[in-house]
């Protein structure tokens, strides 16, 4: 069994962290409820690094979501909820189960292709929430909120389909996009003429969101893939406009609303392969 020394120096720096007496005020303040934010910041500051092909931002980013979660476990352990050891044996044990293609005691005879592989994952995974399903009350319940907004948005009209709750075709669903953008636009008219509709226009923004993300499922798009490309696209384009702009002596921040755009249509240009 290979064994891993730097892993269990780091486990017990993480508890020496958490130490009542000796450990962090900041870490020993921390529950799985304030760490939320920090784990979804991580596990998203590592999906950039691996978009930029970012090795070592990469290695660094996993090294910091591995503490999110040595301190989620460590959090658990010291209420006696579970630990590390419990986590690790129910994830050896699930992918052993619906890996059966590869540790059970029927082989199949030829090697699966990938997709081959995944329908069995499927269908181990559909026998252990066979009983779940049977059991449960609600047709969509509080995981799939789970999520961040727009993907959470999305995975709710996925199960909205297929439990028949979905718009018929696309043109309903661009319909339904117009309208919840009407609405928004009313309640923005009636900020501009100084009323107070704040809670109005955050609900309104919100179902505008709600809707454009199941027009991107209509589209077989992933609203959260699609967002994340476009701020990746506008992060490489700043990029490019701030190099642009340090050739010519210049400093964006000194820069009137006028010049920035220009350097902008140049920073398209050059992204797009047109000099």
């Amino acid at each position: 069994m290979v064994k891993y020394p730097e892993l269990e120096r780091l486990i017990a720096v993480v508890e020496y962290l958490r130490d009542p007496e000796k450990g962090c005020p900041w870490d020993l303040k921390q529950t799985h409820h304030s760490l939320l934010k920090h784990l979804i910041e991580e596990a998203y500051e590592f999906v950039v690094a691996t978009e930029c092909e970012h090795v070592e931002g990469m290695k660094e980013e996993l090294g910091d979501l591995l503490l999110q979660i040595l301190l989620h476990t460590t959090i658990a352990k010291e209420s006696g909820v579970f630990d590390l050891e419990a986590i690790a044996k129910g994830l050896a044990d699930k992918l052993i189960y619906r890996h059966e293609h590869v540790f059970g005691k029927n082989l199949p005879s030829e090697r699966l292709s990938a997709s081959e592989a995944l329908k069995r994952w499927d269908a181990m995974k559909s026998k252990e929430k066979a009983k779940e399903k049977l059991e449960q009350k609600q047709l969509i319940d509080e995981t799939y909120l789970s999520f961040p907004g727009l993907l959470s948005a999305y995975k709710i009209g996925k199960r909205s389909h297929k439990i028949d709750f979905d718009w018929g075709n696309l043109a309903d669903v661009v319909m339904k996009v117009e309208e919840e953008w009407s609405e928004l636009k009313a309640e923005l008219l009636s900020a501009e003429k100084g009323l107070d509709v704040s809670d109005n226009i955050e609900e309104e923004l919100g179902d505008f969101l709600f809707t454009v993300s199941q027009l991107s499922r209509h589209l077989d798009l992933n609203p959260e893939e699609c967002l994340r490309k476009a701020n990746l696209k506008f992060f490489r384009r700043f990029q490019v406009m701030q190099n642009l702009i340090a050739e010519d002596g210049g400093h964006f921040l000194s820069l009137d609303m006028e010049s920035k755009e220009k350097y902008w249509e140049r920073a398209k240009r050059i992204c797009k392969g047109m000099v």
